[in-house]
């Protein structure tokens, strides 16, 4: 089967099937062999590993996570890409294609009929829009993972990675850092994909903790409470929390917790660690 990361075989595929790129799907396929082998290198796929592929495209990146894994599922929303998935992974027998959309497939379910219920390995070419409810419903639904490695915006993947104090460090940061040890393992510019996109992209790592760095007594507030705390990014932290309706808590609660951390009630959110806001949310619940 003609390699689709060579731009030549990906055009030639777009014209057979005249295929129209959906805006609204946000596609941009890959057309670059080193990029390709960077991120099965970077995902450590092996023969054992059952790979859980997220928007497939035209199956670039799929042909080599056939090559390199036991199995693949690849799930993929547009409808207009299955006929031609059958044609260019024709020739792999461990590829089962899934017309679905991710946010409403039953991943666990995957998990324990495909791999027996042990860890599966995420890839992924993410569009901007959608990256981060993919990865916190991963992470939240505790689907058993070993690693998710994705390409997405160059900036979203520096705001996975870095901590307090920056203007890139919030929630997403957070929630990361609190399920996932974060790494960005390539940067990748626009004219590796077709059609180009605007904006640099990033291919980052993220291996699963086996248990988080910080212990918590309710995971689901330690959450409430971090996105609260970046709503409304320019207020303290009591002013912040304190208004927050699905919390209900007051601000004198507040600046009670955060004078019993040694911290002045004028704190805003974006300058307390992971380990300050779990310290934070066992105090207030």
């Amino acid at each position: 089967m003609a390699n689709l990361g060579i731009p030549q075989n990906t055009i030639e595929v777009l014209q057979k099937y005249h295929f129209n790129f959906q805006k609204k799907y946000g596609q941009n396929f890959l057309i670059d062999t080193g990029v390709l082998d960077r991120i099965i290198a970077a995902a450590g796929i092996t023969k054992e590993d059952c790979v859980l592929e997220i928007g497939p495209g035209i199956g670039t990146m799929t042909q080599y996570l056939a090559e390199a894994a036991r199995e693949v599922v690849a799930v993929e929303i547009d409808k207009a890409l299955i006929p031609i998935l059958k044609d260019t992974l024709s020739v792999y027998d461990n590829v089962t294609i899934l017309n679905e959309d991710i946010l409403k497939v039953d991943i666990n379910g995957i998990v324990q009929e495909r791999n027996g219920g042990r860890p599966i390995k995420v890839v992924a070419n993410l569009p901007y829009y959608i990256t981060t409810p993919i990865i916190m419903g991963l992470f939240e639904q505790h689907v058993p993972l070993k690693s998710i490695t994705i390409m997405v915006q160059k900036e979203v993947a520096d705001r996975m990675q870095v901590g307090p104090g920056t203007k890139d460090y919030g929630a997403l940061s957070l929630a990361v850092q609190y399920y996932a040890k974060p790494e960005i393992v390539a940067n990748v510019p626009p004219n590796c994909f077709i059609p180009r996109p605007n904006v640099g992209s990033a291919v980052i790592r993220l291996t699963r903790y086996e248990e988080p760095p910080v212990q918590v007594k309710d995971e689901h507030k330690l959450f409430a409470l971090i996105r609260a705390s970046f709503n409304q990014r320019r207020k303290t932290l009591v002013n912040g929390l304190g208004n927050a309706s699905n919390l209900q808590i007051s601000k004198e609660q507040v600046a009670q917790a955060l004078e019993q951390m040694g911290l002045p009630t004028t704190v805003r959110g974006e300058a307390l660690t992971l380990e300050e806001f779990a310290e934070l949310s066992n105090l207030l619940f």
